[in-house]
Formats: C-alpha cells, sequence, structure tokens
C-alpha cells in the first residue's frame, strides 16, 4: 500500500465517507475540514455560485465552533455540526414548503445533500430496527416511559453511521407503543 494509512482510507470508504471515494488511490486521508476548504476552493475557481455559498455557510459554522472549543475541530466534531446543520436545513425545507414558498424550500435542499456528502452513509433501516430491538431487549424495556433509556443506548450500536434522530425517536416509540 502507498500509505500507512491506506487501510483506514477503505475502511472510511466502506463506512461510507464519500470523500474517502478519492483518497483511496492516494493513499491519503482528508479531514472534513479540509475537504470543505478544497471544495470551496474549487467552487471558486469553478463559479458555481449556489455551491459556493452553501459550502461558505457550513465553513463558518465549523468556525465557530472552533471558536468554543479549546482545540481544532476534529472529524467527529465537525459531523455533529454537519448533522445540525443538515437538520436544520430539512426544517427549513419544510417550513417554506408549509408556507408555499417551494423555491426556497429547493435551496434548502440543496443545501442539505452538499451538506451531506461530508457525512458518513446513513443507517439503513434495517441497522435501525436491529439497534432498537437489541437495545429494548437487552434493558427490558416495556413503555414510553423507557423511550430516553432506549435511545440512549440505540445511539452507540449506530456509532459512525447517520441516523436520523427523528426517524429512531418514532421507530423507538412504535416498538415501545405495541404490544
Amino acid at each position: 500500500m502507498p500509505h500507512r494509512d491506506a487501510a483506514l482510507v477503505e475502511i472510511m470508504v466502506d463506512a461510507g465517507y464519500p470523500q474517502a471515494v478519492g483518497l483511496l488511490s492516494e493513499g491519503v486521508i482528508m479531514p472534513i475540514v479540509d475537504q470543505i476548504n478544497r471544495d470551496l476552493t474549487e467552487a471558486m475557481k469553478a463559479k458555481e455560485v449556489e455551491r459556493l455559498s452553501a459550502i461558505r455557510m457550513v465553513k463558518t459554522a465549523l468556525k465557530l465552533r472552533e471558536t468554543e472549543l479549546p482545540g481544532a475541530v476534529d472529524d467527529t466534531e465537525a459531523i455533529k455540526v454537519l448533522n445540525t446543520l443538515l437538520k436544520q436545513r430539512r426544517d427549513a425545507a419544510e417550513q417554506y414548503r408549509n408556507g408555499g414558498r417551494e423555491e426556497l424550500a429547493l435551496k434548502e435542499e440543496n443545501e442539505a445533500r452538499l451538506i451531506q456528502t461530508y457525512l458518513p452513509a446513513a443507517a439503513s433501516e434495517q441497522d435501525i430496527l436491529q439497534a432498537v430491538e437489541a437495545s429494548i431487549a437487552e434493558l427490558g424495556a416495556s413503555s414510553i416511559k423507557d423511550m430516553g433509556a432506549v435511545m440512549k443506548a440505540v445511539r452507540p450500536k449506530l456509532e459512525g453511521k447517520t441516523v436520523d434522530g427523528k426517524t429512531l425517536s418514532d421507530l423507538v416509540k412504535a416498538k415501545l407503543s405495541s404490544p
């Protein structure tokens, strides 16, 4: 292998990190923040106005988070920020749709798609279901009162995958509500 981290890049590709695919042949890992900076430069050169605007928004959010932390933003922290931005974009798109502003909803959805390219692959419905069922069985959860404990137990089982909190919450609620 050309670089000692090539095996890690392969793992990242398997885990669904889209930015790692291009790195596989190079054998180098590029942190999310560096990838965003590189994409920002590419968008400027290509004069892609909408993409540039969205990447700048992401970079600003990461810089803000960096000022709140004692050190630099690592990939774990960047993923948390990106998940927050993704949720905001989805909520905004829904609000715009409810308000009859389809063009703004589409803009928000395009930004959400761009943000998703920097996140690991989303957990499948089957993965989430298995993690929920396993957590309910481990905890012996039987009612909605146990929902918080189940949610807390499920998160580590789905570590490294993007999980929509609302989807997870609805699934846990459905499982605990059904007899």
